[in-house]
């Protein structure tokens, strides 16, 4: 437990007052918390560390935190790591695990939903609060975040981990599909009026391919990003629209991620 403190504090850069520390993890361990170490020799190089909680009146895993060095990633770890905690969760007769994620990281979105299977019903503005100690949050962004839900033993979930590497053909045509805010030129961001979209099936949202590299470039893209997103997550989500699926495209050999949303679905429909 004392590793995972200092993993913390390496993958994150965070200091102190911003980290979980050994009392948490060992106290709520105790009481039903998962905690699990990935190893090389003797040495820790990723973690994945969950807790019970309520919601909706329902059990669930929360999953707070998953890390691995820099060292050790492009090895599968995460995966592995997922795949061990819904293992344990599903022994303990839980089915659900949320959690929550930057809807601006292609990479993270790639791996929760095409990956795993989550779906994402809320959007949580500044969840952490405007900013931490951790060098991810030193840009202007704040820390705004979209709550997933893992549903572990549905087909759906099922099937994503059977295929592993996410592939898997988009049933629609992400062209035809109207956006709530596309990547321009110069991955500007570029907003759809709201007159133009009468709530129909299905609705997109852009992102950039590399927010981190685009961030580096100007940090007031990247703001712009976080404004366009959060307006457009927003009043999706309000409207009663849900996250059902990201996908990876390109449009004039330009890369773009694509989040696929519904109307009037509930996560109840994906268990």
């Amino acid at each position: 437990m004392r590793e995972v403190e200092s993993l913390q504090k390496e993958v994150w850069g965070c200091d102190d007052r911003d980290i979980a520390p050994l009392t948490i993890l060992a106290a709520t361990r105790e009481v039903g918390a998962i905690l699990i170490g990935a190893f090389d020799g003797p040495s820790l190089i990723g973690f994945a560390y969950s807790f019970i909680g309520r919601e909706n009146e329902r059990t669930v895993h929360h999953s707070h935190m998953l890390a691995v060095t820099p060292s050790h990633r492009n090895f599968n770890l995460g995966y592995r790591l997922k795949s061990a905690q819904r293992e344990r969760t599903l022994a303990q007769g839980i089915n659900r695990m949320t959690w929550t994620f930057d809807p601006l990281q292609s990479l993270n979105a790639h791996f929760n939903f095409a990956k795993l299977g989550v779906v994402a019903d809320a959007y949580k503005i500044n969840f952490y609060g405007e900013t931490t100690s951790s060098l991810l949050h030193q840009i202007g962004t704040g820390t705004d975040r979209l709550w997933v839900t893992w549903p572990l033993d549905s087909r759906r979930v099922r099937e994503r981990l059977q295929t592993k590497d996410g592939s898997r053909a988009s049933i629609l045509d992400l062209d035809c599909i109207a956006r709530l805010v596309r990547v321009g030129p110069n991955n500007v961001p570029q907003r759809g009026q709201s007159s133009e979209v009468p709530r129909p099936k299905y609705l997109s949202i852009e992102i950039p391919a590399d927010i981190n590299k685009l961030q580096r470039e100007s940090s007031e893209l990247a703001v712009r990003w976080r404004e366009a997103t959060r307006w457009a997550f927003s009043e999706a989500i309000s409207s009663g629209y849900l996250i059902e699926d990201f996908y990876g495209s390109s449009r004039n050999n330009q890369s773009v991620g694509v989040y696929l949303l519904s109307y009037g679905k509930k996560v109840k429909d994906f268990v």
